[in-house]
C-alpha cells in the first residue's frame, strides 16, 4: 500500500472483497516493477476510485491498493520491438500508464493481452479518476475569476463616472454662481447709468451695510440658539438615549446569536457526531434532552439579527415595531426550552458521570470560541432572553414620546412578552412542583396519594422532634441537645399547601408515614403556637425553651388527636408555625370561595393576578414570601387598609408587619374605623376589585344583577359546606391560631348555617372595664380569666340558640348575605390576630379597647351570625378580658440586703438575669418606632427604653463601684474574678445584656488602668475575659453576638443596643414615604422583622426564683459611685507614674 494513504485495515479488506465480487473491472494485468523493470502478472479489481491487485484470483488479501482520484491514464506508445520474436512485440503494443496527482508517487505501468481489453481498462480508470469533474471545476473557476475581474473593472469605472458626475455638478454650480453674480452686476450697472447724477449719500450706504450685517448676524444667532436649545432639550436627550438603547440591543442580539452559535457548533453538532460513532459516549436521546430546541432558537435569532442590522443601516430612521410583530408569534418555541431546562441540566449531570463523555466535554469547552465557559453556562443563556427583551422595551418606551408612531406597537409587544414570560414562569413552577412532589412520593415506601394532586404545592421540609405518647414523661426529663430517644422521636416533615406529612426515616434512608397522624389534612387542623401551662401536653415539654408547638387535628369521621412537635431552634419554629398558619388561612379562604361559586371552583384566590398587579398607588417587589406571593414594596394608606380587609387573600407576614408599624403612617382609630365599616357596610367599604372575584361567573359581572337574585347553584354549594372544627379546650386562647372562620371544602355535615339570633331575654352587659387598680388583676384572677371553663365557652358560643331567623335556603340565595359573611370572617380574623398577638395596643389605649369590645358585642347581636363566627367572636372577647400588665423591676426590692462577699456567683447571675429580663420585657414595641430614643424629648417618647438604658448603666456602675471599694489589690483581683464568673454564668443563661454590663464595667478607664490589680488576676480568668469580650465585641456591627443570638434559644436577654442600632440604620437609610406619597412598606417589613425578634425574647420567661436580699443589693443606689468619683479613687489607689526622663 502507498504510504501517503491512511486507511483502516479492516475497512480495506472489506472494500477489496467487494471489488473482487462486484468490481467495475476485473482481470489479470501485467505490472512493471520499479526495481528490475520486470513484468509480473497480477489480478486487478477496480471498485469506484480504488484499484486493488492480488497475487492471483483466489487470494483473499490484496497485495496493494491504488487511490485513482485525480490521476490520468493513457496508452503508451509501443517501444521498439526486440528481435526475439513477434509474440513479444504484440504484448508491448497493449501497455498503458497511470500517472498519479500526488507528489512523489511514481507512475504505474500496466499491460494487457489484447487491444480491446486495454481500451476498456483505460476508459474505466479515467472514469474512476473523476478527471471530468476536475476539468469542469477548473473551467468554472476560470469563469468565476473572469467575472470577478469584470465586476472589479465595473466598480472602478462606476467610481470614475461618479467622480466625473460630481465634478461636473460642482462645475455647473460654479457656473450658476458666476451667472448670478454677473446678473447682479448688470442690474447694478443699469440704474447707475440712468441716474449717475443722483448718487446716494455715503453715510446712507454705510448704514445699509451695517443694517444688513446686523440682520444676518441676528438671524444666524437666532438659528444657533434654536439649534443649541434643541440639542439641550429633554426631547433630544430622550432621542439620543433611545438610539443608544437600540444600538445596545443590536449589540446584545449579536452577542446572543454568537453564544447560540457556539452552543450549536461547538457542542450540539460534535456531540451528535459522537453519538453516531462506533463507541458513543452519549446517546442521541440524551443529546436531544440536553440541547432541546436550541438550534431552532439560533436560526430564529439569526433572522431577527439580520433584520436589526438592516434597520440600523437606515439610521436615523429606526423602525423596530414590525420586527417584533414578526418575532412575537415565533417566541413560543422558548416555552419548550424553559419548561425542560432543569431536566436538561439533570440529564447533563448524569451524562457527566461517564468518564468518556466528561473527557470529551472538557475537550469541547477548552476551545477558543467557548472562552473557558462551561456548557451549563451556554444552556442558561436562552432562559434570560425574554426578560431581556422586556427590559429593553421598557427602556425604549420610557424614551419614546406618546405621539411616536411606534408607541402603540412597542406597548403591544411588551404586553405580549410579559404574558409569555408569566406563562413560562407558571409552567416552570408547575413542572418543578410536580417533579418535587413525585420525588417525595417515591421516597415514601407506602406511597402517598395526596402528592399526586397537581394543585398540591410544596412549601418546606425539615426535621422536627415529636413527643411520642408512650414516652412523654421520659422525653421531657432530658434536654433537647442530649435526647437519649432523639432518633426514635425524629420525624421528617413535609409541608404542602393542603397537607402536612410526618414520616420516620429508616437506617437505609427510606421514609415511612406514621400510622396515626402521618398525613394531616390542614383543613382539619388548628395550630397552637405556645402551649398554655394548663395544657396537659405542656408538662411533657418542659425544658425545651418554648420550641414546641401543637397541631390539633379534628377529623370529620374520627376522634380528634394532637401532634406536638419540637423545632431545633426558635427561627425554625417561627418559619414552621408561620407557614402552617399561612397554609391553613389560604386553604380555608379558598374553601369559602370554591364551595360557594361553582363556576370558580377551579380558581383559587391566590392565583388572582390582581393580587400582584402594580398600580399608581401600589407597587410589588420581585421577592416572594413562603406562599409564593409577591410582597408589597410601596402602597398608599388606603391600599394598605384595603389589603388588610381583602376578601381574597391575607398574608400573615403582611398582617404582622401592618400591626407592628401602622403607627408610622396611620392611627389605631383609623384602622378600627375601617374594620367597623367593613363589617357594617361591606358593599360600600370593600372596593369593587375585591368583590369581583366572588361574582366572576359565566353569567356576567355581579354589578349587572340585583344582589338578592336567587341561584339554586349558590344554595347547593353554600349549604353543603361542613362546619368548622371546634378549638381544643386545652389550648391557650392567647397563643392559639384558631383559623376556623370560613367553610372548608371537604365533608358534609348538617347545620352549616346557624340561623339563630341573640336571645330575646335581656342580655347582661359584659364587665370589660378592669384596670390596673382593680383587685381582680392578681395572678390568680388573671389566670382564671384566661383559662375559661369549657362550659362557659360553650354557653357563650351558643348563646343565641333559640331564635328562628332566616332559613338556610333564604340565606344561601342572597349574594349580599354571602359577602357579609366573608367580610365578617375577615374582620374577625384581623381582630383575633390583633388582640392575641398585639395586646399592648389595647393595654395602653382604653378607647381602642372599648371600640373593639363594642364592635364584637355588635357582631354577637347579628341575627345572621354563623355558629363558627359566634364562637370566634366569643374567643376574641375572652382574650380582651386578659389585660397584660407591664412589670417593673422596682417590685423586686426588699428592706434588707446582703453584702457582696456573702453572695455566690450563681445567685448574682440568676438575679441579674431576672432583673434584666423584667426590664427588657417591659418595653412596649411601639417605642421602637421613629427613633424616639434619639429625640430631645426621649424620656417622654420612649420611657421604657430609657429605663432599660439607665438600668444598664446602674448595673455597670455597681460592678465598678464594688471593685473599687476594696483597698487591697488582692481583694480587688478576687472581686474581678468573681464578677467574671458571674458574667460567664450569665452567658450560660443567655443573658448577653448582663455579660455586656459586667464587661463594660471592667473596661472602664478607672478599672482598666489598675495594672497592679490586673497582675494578680489569674491567667484562666483573663482568658475567660477575652472569650467574653470577643462575644460581645462591637466589631463588625456585633457580628459575633449576632451569630450567638441566632444559634441560642429563648429564654434570652439580648443587648438592646444591637437592635436600636439596626433600627436607626433602617430609619436613616430609607424614608417612610416615597416622593409620590406612598408608604415604604419594604421598610416597614424590615422594622417588623426586628420587632418580631425582640418580642420572641420578651415572651419567653425565665424560671428563676426571686431572692429579695440579692435583688436589694443589686438595686441599692447607695453603693453606686459616679464616673468622676471612680476615677479619683482609682488615681488614689494607683497614682500615675512620673514620666521617664
Amino acid at each position: 500500500m502507498q504510504k501517503s494513504v491512511r486507511c483502516n485495515e479492516g475497512h480495506a479488506l472489506y472494500l477489496s472483497l467487494i471489488a473482487r465480487r462486484e468490481g467495475i473491472k476485473r482481470g489479470y494485468l501485467s505490472k512493471k516493477t520499479t526495481e528490475n523493470s520486470r513484468w509480473n502478472e497480477k489480478y486487478f479489481a477496480l471498485h469506484q476510485n480504488v484499484l486493488f491487485y492480488f497475487e492471483n484470483e483466489q487470494s483473499t488479501r490484496p497485495t496493494g491498493i491504488y487511490l485513482l482520484e485525480g490521476c490520468t491514464c493513457e496508452r503508451m506508445p509501443a517501444p521498439k520491438a526486440p528481435s526475439s520474436g513477434r509474440d513479444s512485440s504484440d504484448k508491448l503494443q497493449h501497455c498503458f500508464l497511470v500517472v498519479f496527482g500526488h507528489d512523489g508517487q511514481k507512475p504505474l505501468e500496466l499491460r494487457t493481452n489484447d487491444d480491446e481489453d486495454c481500451a476498456e481498462w483505460v476508459e474505466a480508470i479515467q472514469r474512476a479518476s473523476y478527471s471530468t469533474l476536475v476539468v469542469e471545476r477548473e473551467v468554472l473557476m476560470q469563469k468565476y475569476i473572469h467575472l470577478a475581474q469584470i465586476l472589479e473593472t465595473e466598480k472602478v469605472a462606476s467610481s470614475q463616472l461618479r467622480t466625473q458626475l460630481e465634478d461636473q455638478h460642482t462645475e455647473i454650480e460654479r457656473l450658476k454662481g458666476e451667472i448670478a453674480v454677473m446678473n447682479k452686476a448688470k442690474e447694478k450697472m443699469l440704474p447707475s447709468q440712468s441716474s449717475r447724477e443722483e448718487k446716494e449719500n455715503p453715510d446712507i450706504v454705510k448704514i445699509k451695510k451695517v443694517q444688513s450685517f446686523m440682520r444676518g448676524w441676528l438671524c444666524r444667532r437666532k438659528w444657533k440658539l434654536m439649534v443649541q436649545d434643541y440639542i439641550c432639550s429633554p426631547h433630544a436627550e430622550s432621542m439620543r438615549t433611545r438610539n443608544r438603547i437600540v444600538f445596545s440591543m443590536v449589540e446584545a442580539e449579536a452577542e446572543y446569536v454568537l453564544q447560540l452559535s457556539v452552543l450549536v457548533n461547538c457542542f450540539l453538532r460534535p456531540l451528535r457526531m459522537a453519538a453516531s460513532s462506533k463507541k458513543p459516549p452519549v446517546s442521541h436521546d440524551d443529546v436531544s434532552s440536553i440541547f432541546l430546541n436550541s438550534e431552532t432558537i439560533m436560526f430564529l435569532h439569526e433572522i431577527f439579527h439580520q433584520g436589526l442590522k438592516a434597520r440600523i443601516a437606515s439610521w436615523p430612521t429606526l423602525v423596530l415595531a414590525d420586527l417584533f410583530d414578526i418575532l412575537l408569534p415565533m417566541l413560543n418555541i422558548y416555552q419548550e426550552f424553559v419548561r425542560n431546562h432543569q431536566y436538561s441540566l439533570q440529564v447533563l449531570a448524569n451524562c457527566k458521570q461517564n468518564r468518556d463523555f466528561d473527557k470529551l466535554l472538557k475537550q469541547y469547552e477548552s476551545k477558543v470560541a467557548c472562552e473557558e465557559q462551561m456548557l451549563e453556562t451556554f444552556l442558561t443563556y436562552p432562559m434570560f432572553q425574554i426578560p431581556r427583551y422586556i427590559i429593553t422595551l421598557h427602556e425604549l418606551l420610557a424614551h419614546t414620546p406618546h405621539e411616536h408612531v411606534e408607541r402603540k406597537s412597542l406597548e403591544f409587544a411588551k404586553s405580549k412578552l410579559e404574558e409569555l414570560s408569566k406563562m413560562m414562569h407558571d409552567e416552570v413552577s408547575d413542572t418543578e412542583n410536580i417533579r418535587k412532589n413525585l420525588a417525595i412520593e417515591r421516597m415514601i415506601v407506602e406511597g402517598c396519594d395526596v402528592l399526586l394532586d397537581t394543585n398540591q404545592t410544596f412549601v418546606r421540609q425539615g426535621t422536627l422532634l415529636q413527643v411520642p405518647s408512650a414516652e412523654k414523661g421520659k422525653l421531657g426529663k432530658v434536654r433537647l441537645g442530649s435526647l437519649s430517644l432523639r432518633k426514635e422521636a425524629e420525624r421528617q416533615c413535609f409541608l404542602f399547601t393542603k397537607h402536612l406529612l410526618i414520616c420516620t426515616r429508616t437506617s437505609g434512608g427510606k421514609l415511612h408515614l406514621l400510622k396515626q397522624g402521618g398525613t394531616l389534612s390542614l383543613i382539619e387542623c388548628t395550630l397552637v403556637e405556645e402551649l398554655d401551662l394548663s395544657d396537659e401536653d405542656c408538662k411533657y415539654c418542659q425544658g425545651f425553651s418554648h420550641l414546641e408547638f401543637k397541631v390539633v387535628v379534628e377529623p370529620v369521621n374520627a376522634p380528634s388527636f394532637s401532634v406536638v412537635l419540637l423545632a431545633p431552634s426558635r427561627q425554625e419554629k417561627e418559619v414552621w408555625t408561620s407557614d402552617i398558619s399561612q397554609c391553613i388561612d389560604n386553604i380555608r379562604c379558598n374553601g369559602l370561595i370554591t364551595s360557594v361559586f361553582e363556576e370558580n371552583s377551579k380558581r383559587i384566590a391566590l392565583s388572582d393576578a390582581r393580587l400582584q398587579k402594580d398600580d399608581v398607588d401600589i407597587c410589588f417587589s420581585k421577592t416572594l414570601n413562603s406562599c409564593k406571593v409577591p410582597q408589597i414594596r410601596y402602597a398608599s394608606v388606603e391600599r394598605l387598609l384595603e389589603r388588610l380587609t381583602d376578601l381574597r387573600f391575607l398574608s400573615i407576614d403582611f398582617l404582622n408587619t401592618f400591626l407592628h408599624t401602622y403607627r408610622i403612617f396611620t392611627t389605631a382609630t383609623v384602622v378600627m374605623d375601617k374594620l367597623a365599616d367593613i363589617y357594617k357596610k361591606p358593599f360600600t367599604s370593600i372596593p369593587v376589585r375585591s368583590l369581583e372575584l366572588f361574582f366572576a361567573s359565566s353569567q356576567g359581572p355581579w354589578g349587572c344583577e340585583q344582589l338578592n337574585n336567587k341561584s339554586p347553584r349558590l344554595s347547593r354549594k353554600f349549604s353543603s359546606a361542613p362546619p368548622l372544627c371546634v378549638a381544643s379546650l386545652t389550648a391557650s386562647p392567647v397563643h392559639s391560631r384558631k383559623l376556623s372562620l370560613s367553610s372548608p371544602v371537604g365533608g358534609v355535615r348538617a347545620g352549616t348555617l346557624d340561623s339563630s339570633p341573640p336571645p330575646t331575654c335581656p342580655r347582661a352587659p359584659l364587665n370589660l372595664s378592669w384596670g390596673p387598680s382593680s383587685p381582680e388583676l392578681g395572678p390568680s384572677a388573671e389566670g382564671s380569666r384566661c383559662a375559661m371553663s369549657p362550659a362557659s365557652a360553650f354557653a357563650i358560643a351558643t348563646a343565641a340558640a333559640g331564635h328562628t331567623g332566616f332559613t338556610s335556603t333564604e340565606k344561601s340565595h342572597d349574594k349580599e348575605f354571602l359577602i357579609r359573611r366573608a367580610a365578617t370572617n375577615r374582620v374577625l380574623n384581623v381582630l383575633r390576630h390583633w388582640v392575641s398577638k398585639h395586646a399592648q395596643d389595647f393595654d395602653t389605649n382604653r378607647e381602642l379597647k372599648s371600640g373593639v369590645i363594642t364592635l364584637l358585642e355588635e357582631v354577637l347581636r347579628d341575627p345572621d351570625l354563623l355558629s363558627q363566627e359566634r364562637k370566634a367572636t366569643a374567643n376574641i372577647l375572652r382574650l380582651g378580658l386578659c389585660i397584660r400588665l407591664i412589670s417593673s423591676y422596682t417590685e423586686y426590692g426588699a428592706n434588707e440586703a446582703e453584702c457582696f462577699e456573702s453572695l455566690s456567683a450563681m445567685e448574682l447571675a440568676e438575679q441579674i438575669t431576672l432583673l434584666d429580663h423584667v426590664v427588657f420585657k417591659s418595653i412596649p414595641y411601639e417605642e421602637f418606632l421613629g427613633q424616639g430614643w434619639m429625640k430631645v424629648n426621649k424620656n417622654e417618647k420612649t420611657p421604657y427604653i430609657m429605663k432599660t438604658s439607665q438600668h444598664f448603666n446602674d448595673m455597670s456602675n455597681l460592678v465598678a463601684s464594688q471593685i473599687m471599694t476594696h483597698a487591697d489589690a488582692n481583694s480587688r483581683a478576687s472581686s474581678i474574678e468573681k464578677w467574671l464568673a458571674v458574667a460567664d454564668i450569665c452567658r450560660c443563661l443567655n443573658n448577653f445584656n448582663g455579660v455586656l454590663e459586667i464587661m463594660s464595667a471592667l473596661n472602664r478607664s478607672a478599672i482598666y488602668r489598675l495594672k497592679k490589680t490586673w497582675a494578680k488576676v489569674c491567667k484562666q480568668t483573663k482568658a475567660l475575659m477575652d472569650r467574653l469580650q470577643k462575644i460581645v465585641s462591637s466589631e463588625g456591627r456585633f457580628k459575633n453576638l449576632r451569630e450567638t443570638l441566632k444559634n441560642c434559644n429563648p429564654p434570652c436577654v439580648p443587648y438592646l443596643g444591637l437592635y436600636l442600632t439596626d433600627l436607626a440604620f433602617i430609619e436613616e437609610g430609607t424614608p417612610n414615604f416615597t416622593e409620590e406619597g406612598l408608604v415604604n412598606f419594604s421598610k416597614m417589613r424590615m422594622i417588623s422583622h426586628i420587632i418580631r425578634e425582640i418580642r420572641q425574647f420578651q415572651q419567653a420567661p425565665y424560671r428563676i426564683e426571686h431572692q429579695p436580699k440579692v435583688t436589694q443589693f443589686l438595686l441599692d443606689k447607695s453603693l453606686v459611685m459616679d464616673e468622676d468619683t471612680l476615677y479619683e479613687l482609682s488615681l488614689k489607689i494607683e497614682p500615675r507614674l512620673p514620666p521617664a526622663n
